[in-house]
């Protein structure tokens, strides 16, 4: 019996965008880490006020690239340069397809010449160890998916522990649990540092704008180095708030980066093997396109890497996967990426349509995000017609306002009102994410990305502020 793959769930289901609109996976978890440890919007508003600890140890697929191939092999296969890419750094690693569509993205580490670790959901570590097993590169590859979202009780273990202390207050936690002075850690930079009694590689990043290290270690270190931690800020007195995984989802919002861009990967000819290697279980298979956007034709719903403010990384000085159509791409480049700022006035009505008994609702606004799909696509909308797409959305208490992040027509000016078509048609759909409800429309602003102006002013340089690292 031939083993089901994401071929033949496609040819089951007889449309790619049906079989991912009704699929039953239900919501986009952020798996095992507590809803909530004090409030959302409390743990929110700690990020931007005094400090917070993320503990991003459970949601991320981690793969492990070693070998004498190794950097030969993950070069041929990104957009990014690693001219520059010595030991003890980390980049913003984007693989696409060969029609220059984006896959996926995750966060690069170079422990030593011929090791890698990254870092990020599923799609690019799938998208490499397919490249893996063509057996081209000598390479050995090492997955630790995701945690399970829904481990009902079971034990989970991951191979390390991942977590990220941020906030105007942070320096002086880093400095408690070192024991005196953190190095002077550049961006993107990793270098040891003490917590407590353990030694911890430390990556200087920020995500919500504001400094921050993110450290990781053996997974069994775990609690030691959270309850250090904790401790630490209690013994200088800043209100760290551990942030739960409603709150967590969020911050992206404020500093602009897009986390679940559709794979661009069911369409072409030369994807065809790697359709027929990925299990009919992937996420590939099983995730879920949510909103107002439907099409018959998957590729509206790709992005390519210029559309998502990468085209910074991109470095012509090596072959890979895509380059020749991303040359052709970047002298025609049609949209850009941008926050919308949601209409407080049209947000309270679509709520309220939820308290009119025997009334029709309109699509439920889930706080602080509504995350009832892996990938979101709503219209956005001038003067009825199609300018842009909504990605990802969610509630800022930093800013009172629900915002989102997506891509628009290169003509469209920041402060301009547009339409944000919110619900799907027809009354829903199939994902039993989804209630029945009556689409409306919702007026956005075109705003600033990053929205937080901490982020836009100063974050080192990075795809933020259009500029290299």
């Amino acid at each position: 019996m031939t083993k089901a793959n994401l071929t033949s769930a496609i040819a089951k289901a007889g449309n790619t965008v049906d079989m991912l609109r009704n699929s039953k996976t239900g919501i986009y978890v952020y798996p095992v880490v507590a809803s909530e440890f004090t409030n959302w919007r409390s743990e929110q508003a700690a990020w931007r006020n005094s400090a917070v600890l993320f503990d991003q140890s459970h949601h991320m697929d981690e793969l492990i690239v070693e070998g004498p191939d190794a950097a030969e092999f993950l070069q041929s296969l990104a957009i990014n340069s690693f001219a520059n890419f010595g030991t003890n750094r980390a980049k913003h690693y984007v693989p696409v397809t060969p029609a220059g569509h984006v896959i996926g993205d995750m966060i690069i580490f170079r422990e030593r010449e011929d090791k890698f670790v990254l870092v990020g959901r599923a799609p690019t570590a799938n998208w490499l160890k397919y490249n893996g097993s063509l057996g081209k590169y000598n390479v050995k590859l090492t997955h630790d998916p995701r945690s399970p979202s829904r481990p009902e009780g079971k034990l989970v273990t991951r191979v390390h522990y991942r977590f990220q202390i941020q906030g105007p207050d942070a320096p002086k936690i880093f400095e408690k649990i070192n024991g005196g002075p953190v190095p002077d850690i550049k961006f993107f930079h990793v270098d040891w540092i003490n917590v407590g009694n353990k030694k911890v590689q430390a990556l200087r990043h920020g995500m919500a704008g504001a400094p921050g290290l993110e450290i990781w270690g053996p997974y069994e270190d775990k609690d030691y180095i959270r309850d250090t931690i904790i401790q630490a800020a209690i013994d200088v007195g800043v209100d760290l708030h551990p942030v739960g995984s409603r709150a967590y989802s969020t911050n992206t919002l404020e500093s602009g980066w897009i986390p679940s861009p559709l794979p661009g990967i069911y369409t072409g000819e030369e994807l065809q093997g790697y359709r027929d290697w990925l299990p009919a279980d992937a996420y590939e298979a099983v995730g879920s396109i949510g909103g107002s956007l439907v099409s018959s034709n998957i590729e509206d719903y790709y992005v390519n890497p210029y559309e998502l403010g990468y085209g910074v990384y991109i470095k012509f000085d090596h072959d890979f996967v895509g380059r020749a159509a991303l040359e052709k791409i970047k002298d025609n480049v049609k949209r850009k990426k941008v926050t919308f700022e949601w209409n407080a006035e049209d947000v309270v009505r679509v709520i309220a349509s939820a308290f009119d008994p025997g009334g029709e609702n309109y699509k439920w606004i889930d706080f602080p995000q509504p995350n009832y799909a892996s990938s979101s696509a709503d219209l956005i909308l001038r003067d009825g017609k199609q300018v842009g797409m909504s990605m990802f959305n969610g509630y800022s208490y930093n800013e009172r306002c629900m915002l989102s992040l997506g891509v628009v027509d290169l003509d469209v000016q920041e402060g301009d009102i547009l339409t944000l078509v919110w619900g799907e048609p027809n009354g829903g759909s199939g994902k039993t994410s989804v209630e029945p409800h009556k689409q409306t429309q919702i007026r956005v602003r075109v705003a600033a990305t990053p929205y937080a102006a901490e982020a836009r002013e100063n974050y080192a340089e990075s795809w933020r502020t259009k500029r290299a690292l």
